[in-house]
């Protein structure tokens, strides 16, 4: 049985942070992950690097200054997975916050960035509609332009595993599940297994952090050294992706549809990723399985509905959804409330054993951030001097395909995939290594390449390193 210093149990964005801090500062770190690394909450976000300009009504400025820093910062880090991009907020007569609000909102989400935002601007109605192509113009009195980032969630969260990996003393596992876990007085002992060949081992962990995001109340609940409460209000968010030839849009849009009730403060984004467009999002209660979690229909009706109020010429419908994804927000509960809207964005720690961490909530873009408390307190635990500037560093490992340069892998390029970033199945290679989520997302981007051609052709070298076969790519849709 192995004993690492520290072993981190979740995959996903929170995780990999921990993961690299940990191992930038020189300590031994295992990562394990049930699934493929980020192929749950973190590839199913908004995909935007951003401050959260709605959380200043909450009165969240400390989050907003911290977030607002943090996506600067990876808009330098990663230029290539992030990019940042104007988003426009068109304010109609009867909207719930006038032109005149929404500037000193500007103005203070600028000031909270300590000014390192490109500056916000208010645009007249006939700017805007020059510039939002198909935008209802009946009532509209301007729009706030601001800018947040644009990002690839999955790749951001494999490269800071994979720059993690560059430290001799850092390993990741992915389909490894933990099956039990012993809490012992000085170190815990993990039982865990391949999920994909069923092979059963023990590792042991002086100090285990879980990093287990929507995860974390079914998980540490099972496990009774732990005697765990839940802590969790799990919110599901919905996405779609539509063509950018049925939406086409040259800058994000901020809706903010009428609503009731729950859905009377929702904001929905329309952000341009190339040849797509998403929308999004929900957020209603999070209450089916979450590792098979969808969009409901009223929720796909419900951003459709948005879309259609605010672009009312292109009369958009199911048959120009390329796609749909949904995922679950980990937000922490305060108190006996149950506003998933209201609830912040903070993240908190808890320590059920003196060797025994777990971190909930949070948000995607201050993951760098959010798990310094623990690390630094690992790293005296061990009698190492603990840099929390480390993980300022660029990443050294880029993907081979990448977001906003897409391009056909060629063979050798297949194979350094699937040496380097880790992929150990078709799903993996296709949706988090070479961003292809749908046939149809395929054929746009190689008209001259057939799907099935290209992967069989592949066929030999891929099954050297992943699972795959001629049916899973048959029944690819």
């Amino acid at each position: 049985m192995k004993t690492y210093k520290t072993v981190v149990v979740g995959g996903g964005i929170v995780g990999a942070g921990i993961f690299r801090d940990l191992a930038l500062n020189g300590i031994e770190t295992l990562l394990i992950e049930k699934n493929d690394f980020s192929s749950q909450t973190s590839e199913r976000s908004s995909k935007m690097l951003h401050g959260g300009i709605r959380y200043l009504e909450n009165m969240d400025f400390a989050l907003v200054f911290e977030a607002l820093h943090e996506k600067n910062l990876w808009l330098k880090l990663t230029p290539h997975l992030a990019r940042e991009a104007a988003f426009y907020l068109p304010v109609y007569k009867d909207a719930k916050r006038p032109l005149w609000m929404i500037h000193i909102g500007l103005f203070l989400y600028d000031l909270l960035s300590s000014f390192k935002n490109s500056p916000f601007s208010i645009k007249k109605p006939e700017e805007v509609v020059l510039d939002i192509y198909g935008l209802k113009r009946d009532g509209l009195t301007g729009a706030g332009v601001y800018y947040d980032g644009i990002m690839d969630d999955a790749k951001i969260t494999l490269e800071v595993i994979y720059d993690a990996l560059k430290e001799p003393h850092a390993k990741a596992m992915n389909y490894t599940e933990v099956i039990k876990v012993e809490p012992k007085t000085e170190m815990t002992i993990l039982h865990c297994k391949n999920v994909l060949t069923n092979e059963e081992f023990q590792v042991c962990a002086r100090q285990v952090i879980y990093a287990l995001g929507p995860f974390t109340d079914k998980f540490l609940k099972n496990c009774p050294g732990y005697n765990w409460e839940n802590v969790l209000l799990p919110s599901k968010g919905s996405h779609l992706w539509i063509s950018a030839q049925d939406l086409p849009l040259t800058h994000p849009i901020v809706m903010t549809p009428k609503g009731q009730g729950k859905n009377e403060d929702r904001v929905i984004f329309v952000i341009p990723h190339g040849d797509q467009v998403l929308v999004g999002t929900t957020e209603v209660p999070a209450e089916e399985d979450f590792n098979n979690i969808k969009p409901s229909k009223s929720e796909v009706d419900y951003l459709l509905t948005a879309l259609n109020d605010y672009f009312p010429t292109l009369g958009l419908n199911q048959s120009h959804v390329l796609s749909t994804f949904a995922g679950v927000r980990p937000l922490v509960r305060e108190g006996s409330g149950n506003d998933r809207g209201k609830t912040s964005r903070e993240h908190k720690i808890f320590q059920p054993l003196s060797h025994t961490y777990v971190i909930a909530g949070g948000k995607y873009t201050t993951f760098r951030v959010m798990g310094q408390e623990i690390t630094k307190e690992i790293c005296h635990k061990f009698g190492h001097a603990y840099n929390r500037d480390i993980t300022l560093k660029p990443l050294r490992q880029k993907s081979i395909v990448l977001p906003f340069e897409w391009k056909l892998p060629t063979a050798e390029d297949l194979q350094f995939i699937c040496e380097q970033e880790m992929p150990k199945t078709f799903q993996d290679l296709l949706s988090r290594r070479l961003g292809i989520t749908s046939r149809s997302l395929w054929t746009k981007r190689n008209p001259q390449v057939s799907f099935d051609d290209y992967f069989k052709s592949h066929l030999l070298l891929l099954r050297k390193y992943i699972r795959i076969d001629e049916e899973e790519i048959i029944r690819f849709k």
